[in-house]
């Protein structure tokens, strides 16, 4: 009876001591993950020409998360995301304002198992998704609140070859609204020719329980080239869309072209977006871009006209004292008729103060064409990321 008590008493020891170990080898594998912190704070206002009352915001964008380390090439990242106003005179918060788009709520922006492994990669869960320059599919990371996507992302890379193909079932966009879809969104690039990088993409959409599609094909190419202590920078895009809802389809084109130099750290480009129009019934549409990087900051054209929009613009980038300055002027037109939309002039000086912390200051000021109304808009902000 001794000896069996001895023996049961020495395997429960040993068991505790393998929980002991087994638990002190988790602990230490939590230790080695990283912790994720991203706090901004930031003062906009817009002043539009219209009957509501000029609007007022300072909000704090707060994101709070964990990536453990690699396991055996998988890693799980969770992270929080709270959108708070400290001033609130805005519409979306009240009515009486001009709009800022920054609504409070709290959710869960990021929850995602990736792996990796090689030249494979794969994320599947809520996640970010940017694919070239957000044109077609992006994060909209100018706003407090991002666009997230829940999806499953695989990412191939050899050579000179990169391919991207996402499966999406649902979009959060940056009013906290979700909407469900069954959308493939296929991108391949190839950076293997001397004069620039070719990138040829579809992006096909099917709303869940409406009776609407939005298919998007195209390609892209861009390169520089030196030409003594100058270098030539160029761009050029094309693509087709047919959209179909409830049985009434439109097609339109869309087409993009800049060209620009870069001398003593000075870049001056000169380009045309238009996004087309079908018998100005139909304009060229981008639902899940980060929209605010295009045709002017001041935001007046997150939707398409119905006659389409042509987007003439000059752009002048540079970095004095560590400040990196941009200046935009556009000159809007109907691409369907000749209906004036309008110019604007925007302005962004930013700073990168460490690794850690930024400001920034940024200005759009609209003036309005044939519709529309005068719009100007500013921007003042500090971020702190770790």
């Amino acid at each position: 009876m001794k000896t069996t008590k001895t023996l049961l008493a020495v395997s429960l020891g040993l068991a505790l001591s393998q929980v002991a170990v087994a638990e002190n080898a988790f602990v230490e594998t939590v230790k080695k993950g990283d912790l994720l912190a991203d706090f901004r704070l930031r003062y906009e206002t817009n002043d539009t020409d219209d009957a509501t009352d000029s609007a007022t915001a300072l909000t704090l964008r707060s994101r709070v998360g964990y990536e453990t380390p690699s396991m055996a090439g998988f890693k799980v990242l969770a992270e929080l995301e709270d959108v708070r106003a400290i001033v609130d005179e805005y519409r979306i918060e009240d009515a009486d304002y001009d709009v800022v788009a920054d609504p409070e709520n709290t959710e869960i922006n990021r929850f995602q198992v990736s792996y990796s492994k090689d030249n494979f990669g794969a994320v599947v869960g809520r996640q970010r998704i940017i694919l070239d320059n957000a044109r077609f599919i992006g994060n909209v990371g100018w706003r407090q609140n991002e666009q997230t996507y829940d999806a499953a992302l695989f990412t191939y890379k050899m050579d000179d070859v990169a391919l991207a193909y996402a499966y999406i079932d649902q979009v959060n966009d940056i009013l906290f609204n979700s909407t469900d879809l069954s959308a493939h969104a296929l991108n391949a690039a190839y950076t293997g020719l001397a004069a620039g990088k070719l990138v040829a993409y579809a992006y096909l959409a099917d709303m869940d329980d409406t009776d609407f599609t939005l298919n998007t094909y195209g390609a892209s190419f861009t390169g520089k080239t030196a030409a003594g202590d100058t270098t030539v920078t160029y761009r050029a895009e094309l693509a087709t869309q047919n959209q179909d809802a409830g049985g009434v389809e439109h097609d339109a084109l869309y087409y993009a072209l800049e060209a620009g130099v870069v001398v003593s750290g000075v870049t001056l480009a000169l380009g045309n977006e238009t996004l087309g129009s079908d018998d100005g019934e139909f304009g060229f549409n981008t639902p899940f871009a980060t929209k605010h990087a295009f045709n002017g900051w001041a935001d007046k054209f997150l939707g398409t006209p119905a006659d389409g929009l042509s987007d003439t613009y000059l752009k002048v980038a540079g970095n004095v004292a560590g400040v990196k300055l941009v200046g935009f002027y556009h000159d809007f037109s109907a691409d369907e008729g000749s209906a004036d939309k309008g110019s604007e002039i925007d302005f962004l000086a930013a700073k990168k103060i460490d690794d850690n912390f930024s400001i920034g200051l940024k200005y759009a000021g609209y003036s309005a064409g044939d519709n529309e109304s005068d719009t100007d808009k500013v921007w003042v902000w500090g971020q702190a990321k770790f």
